[in-house]
């Protein structure tokens, strides 16, 4: 890693990550060969050494993460597990595709709160793919929704998500009940004026289907007949329900969640796969998605190796003079912008020394900087719902329905997400300003 980097390979990295994301706004080039390009250029001129990207800058937690529940989530989907969940949600609400909307979306947020929103969004797209493939409906609102819900519902809690997780690790005060009780209220406000907002939007989309033809043949499809093997789905139920319980308590277990998603996977194959089904599963993992992570990993770190996030975090924080109101409300913006541009996970991992370093300066207790860290948490999730590549849970989202035929363009989803995004930043700003900051 460079700590005294030269004048040329500053701005040389400011042109690769600009281009690259130039090409996944575009949609010009495939995102992960975009990625990977970015990558090998920042490694060619030296910017990272090879050594320091695959051992430092990529996130193998992450990726880990992604490997072992995509394998889970493909192994329940083979089995019939989501066809299965699909039908019989359908049929509780009897088709009605605004009611589906809203019990999907409100899932969806409500269940990130106590879960990783990547593993929500590997749950919940499939199924929602399966469901608009039944009614025929247009799977856009409601994965956009989706993964709007999965960031605002990711912000709520403790292990909602990875950013909240960096920013509770750093600070033994923000306890689990802490998040929940201050930001969890603004959550649930933004999720429920989200959901509103959406079904506005796209009225339109939500067509009376409980009365159509495809509503009555799906009332007479029985959901049992799509359980392919039933072996498999009870040991893959089995094991799903245990690594749920496993990362609850990944804490008291002292097991990282990735170590758990790869173990609970490596176990199904095991027990419930032969050999040429296990060759199978392996090809259910969207590798393009996974490969464009590591290489988003390591262009965010050659920005971090050249100072650009460490710069532009000193200068928002002298700009408000030390004053710890005006640097809260600054830092929610700043951290909404830049998660919309990059991934939240390296950018909060970035802020974290910086916010550390300004309270030792200024001489501020843990109560005093608690603002401070709800603002990064604030703008960091709910400014991630800007654009595509905002958080892990939109890529993966866009992956999943990329799979099944359903292409998600930066600008179609840029349409959605900015105004959510904004209109989240703005409840923010009110909610930090009038009960957050003592």
């Amino acid at each position: 890693m460079l700590y005294n980097p030269a004048a040329w390979q500053v701005i040389a990295v400011a042109i690769i990550f600009l281009v690259t994301y130039a090409f996944v706004i575009t949609d010009k080039i495939n995102r992960a060969v975009a990625a990977l390009a970015g990558a090998f250029l920042i490694l060619v001129l030296g910017i990272l050494d090879l050594r320091y990207a695959f051992t430092e800058a990529v996130g193998w937690r992450v990726i880990m993460l992604l490997i072992g529940m995509m394998l889970l989530v493909g192994i329940l989907n083979r089995a019939g597990v989501i066809p299965y969940i699909a039908i019989k949600l359908a049929q509780r609400v009897k088709g009605s595709s605004w009611k589906i909307f809203i019990l999907l979306i409100a899932l969806t947020g409500i269940s990130s709160a106590f879960l990783d929103n990547v593993t929500i969004m590997l749950l919940v797209i499939p199924v929602t793919m399966s469901i608009t493939k039944l009614l025929k409906l247009n799977p856009y609102p409601f994965v956009f929704a989706e993964i709007a819900a999965s960031n605002i519902g990711g912000a709520a809690t403790l292990i909602g998500d990875p950013v909240n997780m960096i920013i509770g690790s750093a600070n033994k005060q923000l306890t689990f009940n802490a998040f929940i009780v201050h930001l969890g209220p603004v959550s649930l406000f933004i999720l429920i004026v989200t959901i509103g907002l959406f079904l506005f939007v796209y009225r339109k989309h939500f067509k009376p289907t409980h009365k159509s033809k495809e509503a009555s043949e799906l009332m007479k499809l029985s959901a049992s007949s799509y359980i392919k093997n039933r072996p498999l789905m009870i040991k893959s139920v089995v094991v799903f329900l245990l690594t749920i319980i496993a990362f609850t308590l990944h804490s008291a277990l002292g097991i990282e969640p990735a170590a758990i998603a790869l173990g609970s996977a490596a176990l199904l194959m095991v027990i419930g796969l032969k050999r040429k089904e296990a060759e199978i599963a392996f090809r259910m993992v969207d590798w393009g998605t996974i490969l464009f992570f590591i290489g988003l990993f390591i262009m965010v770190a050659g920005l971090s190796a050249t100072n650009w996030t460490n710069q532009i975090a000193l200068v928002v924080l002298q700009m408000t003079s030390g004053n710890v109101d005006i640097a809260s409300l600054l830092l929610l913006w700043i951290s909404g912008v830049a998660s919309a541009t990059m991934d939240n996970v390296p950018f909060v991992t970035a802020m974290v020394p910086v916010i550390q370093a300004m309270g030792a300066e200024l001489g501020l207790s843990a109560v005093q900087m608690e603002p401070l860290w709800w603002s990064l948490s604030l703008g960091a999730n709910l400014g991630s719902n800007g654009t595509l590549i905002g958080a892990s849970a939109n890529v993966i989202a866009a992956g999943l329905a990329l799979r099944e035929g359903k292409s998600f363009h930066f600008r179609a989803f840029l349409k959605v997400g900015a105004p959510i995004a904004f209109m989240s930043l703005l409840v923010s700003t009110a909610y930090v300003y009038f009960i957050l900051i003592p």
